[in-house]
Formats: structure tokens, C-alpha cells, sequence
């Protein structure tokens, strides 16, 4: 059993805990993720490692409440366990020898993004962030990028925080200043990612993206974090889950990413359903 030490809602969709997993904090590295199923009968789900304190044995996992497991975890209070975290999978981001990078996080994808730009600034590398959001009600984690960075652009679809307009235009702005990046790194929604690849290519900048987005089981076996990287299948959660983003076949990716998102929102409202009826037994 895995101890919530600290429960944080960062907003009205997305939360933060700190979990109790020493094995898993003494080894796992940005962009790695750990498996965990909230009781003995649940299912099991991915969820991308956000932060560590290697002394006090605790990682930090952020996520959105999207379906009957993500509900399920954020019932959870501080003092409650996981019943089960295995971790840490995946490979890490490969951040060795960058100077100068864009760090491009959309929407709850920045608290993947977050320690990635953490990493490459207590590696020395210049760090510009750019992270975007639909308004200044979504918005997390922006003093902890601001840290972590030379240059901050915080971009809103409607402008009610920071700059309104999209994460490209940022980006391509601060390109366009005469910037000249090792690497942009971008985490976020997938269609983000595919405009984000689009604009760097056109300035030959290599980019890597986290296709974290669309794993599910997270070992391989379930085949649905399928996708083509420069025409060859791969499998984000066992051959990721960074890739060259430029070689990715994104419209396929997201057209297989909508396949569930019906049966998450259907488990969603049961889940629901359920725990409205045991509030009203209980009163």
C-alpha cells in the first residue's frame, strides 16, 4: 500500500498528490512513468511521474479527472493508499549535451513537462518555457516553471491570463527573436504537439514529443498506445514514451486517441452515479 502524504487540487479538473513510494523515487528519472490501480479491483492506469524527493521517499503524480479510475483517485484523501505502484517504466527524456531549449507544455501535459525543464536547468542549459492554457481558471504550475526558466510566455485561448493566443505563436516569436534552440521539447493535447512539430520543422529545429497521452496499460500488452514513427510501429509505453516528433503520424494517433473517449466518459458517469448513491445512504 502506497500513503497519499499531501493532496492538492490545482484546479477544478486536475489534482496533485504526493505518494509514499520510496523504490520508486531513488530511481525514477523526468519523463518515466509508474502504473497504479487505487484498489484491489480497479484497473490499472499510467500516470507520468511529475516531481520526486529522493530523501523522504515520495513522487508527485498530477492528473485529470477524466474517467471512473481518475475519479476514483481524487476521493482519495491525505492518509488514504494506493493499493498498488509499480514504476519507475519507460524511458527517460534524454536531455545530455542540450545548451538551449524550448520547453512547450499545453494544458495538464505541463505537469509532465515541468520536471523536463527542471532537469535541463539544474543541468545548466538555458530553459524558455512556453506553456499554454484555455483560460486563468486551467492554469497550474506557473511559478514553478517561472523558476525553472530563463524565458516564461504563459498563453490563454481567451487572454484572461498571460498573452491570448496559441503556444506556436509564442514559440514561434521567440524563434523568430533569433533564438536558436538545441531542442524543443513538447508535451501536451495531441493535436498541440502535431502544430508545435509543424512549426519547428519548418525552421529545422528537432523536436521531441511525449505521446503519453494516448498509453493505456502501459507494459505493451494491450496494443493501444500503437503508433507510426517514421513508418514503422512503435508502442509509447514500452518504446517511448518520447519520440522524434517530426516522424510521428499524429492524425492517426488521434483518430485512435478518440476511440475512448466515449467509454471514459460513460465509466466516468457510473462512477458517479455510484458515489452519489453512497453519500445518500450515508446521510
Amino acid at each position: 500500500m502506497y500513503k497519499i502524504l499531501k493532496r492538492t487540487p490545482l484546479n477544478p479538473t486536475v489534482t496533485r498528490i504526493e505518494v509514499y513510494a520510496p523504490r520508486v523515487a531513488a530511481k525514477v528519472e523526468p519523463g518515466q512513468f509508474v502504473i497504479l490501480r487505487v484498489d484491489a479491483e480497479g484497473e490499472r492506469i499510467p500516470l507520468t511521474v511529475a516531481d520526486c524527493d529522493r530523501s523522504r521517499g515520495a513522487v508527485t503524480l498530477i492528473f485529470q479527472i477524466v474517467g471512473a479510475t481518475t475519479k476514483k483517485l481524487d476521493m482519495l484523501a491525505e492518509g488514504d493508499c494506493i493499493c498498488d505502484l509499480v514504476g519507475p517504466l519507460g524511458r527517460p527524456t534524454e536531455l545530455g549535451g542540450l545548451k538551449k531549449v524550448a520547453v512547450v507544455g499545453g494544458g495538464v501535459g505541463c505537469a509532465i513537462a515541468l520536471p523536463v525543464a527542471k532537469k535541463l536547468c539544474a543541468l545548466g542549459a538555458e530553459v524558455h518555457s512556453v506553456v499554454g492554457f484555455r483560460n486563468k481558471d486551467l492554469v497550474i504550475l506557473e511559478d514553478e516553471f517561472r523558476a525553472a526558466s530563463k524565458e516564461f510566455r504563459l498563453m490563454t485561448d481567451d487572454g484572461s491570463a498571460g498573452e491570448k493566443g496559441l503556444v506556436t505563436a509564442a514559440l514561434e516569436s521567440l524563434i523568430e527573436a533569433g533564438n536558436r534552440y538545441d531542442e524543443v521539447i513538447a508535451i501536451g493535447p495531441l493535436v498541440m504537439m502535431k502544430f508545435v512539430c509543424k512549426l519547428t520543422e519548418k525552421y529545422g529545429i528537432k523536436t521531441v514529443v511525449s505521446m503519453n497521452p494516448i498509453m493505456i496499460d502501459g507494459t505493451g500488452m494491450c496494443g493501444g498506445c500503437r503508433l507510426t514513427v517514421g513508418g514503422e510501429m512503435k508502442f509509447a509505453c514500452v518504446d517511448g514514451p518520447d519520440f522524434d516528433g517530426h516522424k510521428v503520424d499524429f492524425d492517426e494517433a488521434i483518430e485512435r486517441g478518440r476511440m475512448y473517449a466515449e467509454f471514459e466518459r460513460k465509466a466516468y458517469d457510473e462512477q458517479c452515479n455510484l458515489f452519489n448513491k453512497q453519500a445518500e445512504k450515508q446521510a
